[in-house]
């Protein structure tokens, strides 16, 4: 299992209503996405970040529907300009060691096939973690 995990900032004078068009677009996510087994979203306590979204997919095969479904992208595009930090993160409990990198490499194949997303990540404030564009973690 892989719970893949964002945590984000809003940028100041976001309008309410396009925050929580953004928040029900993550809550679509876990809806809509078949691989998707169980997800969580909303505020974000204890740390730096306003709001958060988990997300858990059985495998790498999962991972890969998760990112690539039209309802994801529908949230990159209408939330990501709202974002000014960010942060993304995967826990598992496969054993594989290659597996942050296998996470990173799903991700990084989605930026180089997808030039507005990698725009708009590119636009972030600020951007870390397991899915950041150039992110390669081996653990």
């Amino acid at each position: 299992m892989i719970y893949h995990g964002n945590r984000f900032t809003i940028k100041p004078g976001t309008p309410a209503e396009r925050l929580e068009q953004a928040l029900e677009s993550l809550r679509n996510q876990g809806r809509q996405i078949p691989s998707v087994r169980h997800f969580t979203v909303g505020p974000d306590y204890g740390g730096e970040y306003d709001y958060g979204a988990v997300f858990a997919i059985d495998d790498l095969d999962g991972y890969w529907e998760y990112l690539t479904h039209p309802a994801h992208l529908h949230t990159d595009r209408i939330g990501l300009p709202l974002v000014d930090k960010f942060m993304s993160f995967d826990i598992t409990d496969d054993p594989d060691p290659e597996m942050g990198a296998k996470i990173a490499a799903l991700h990084q194949r989605r930026y180089d096939s997808d030039p507005e997303l990698t725009r708009l990540v590119t636009d972030l404030g600020e951007y870390q973690g397991s899915a950041a564009p150039g992110q390669h973690h081996d653990q």
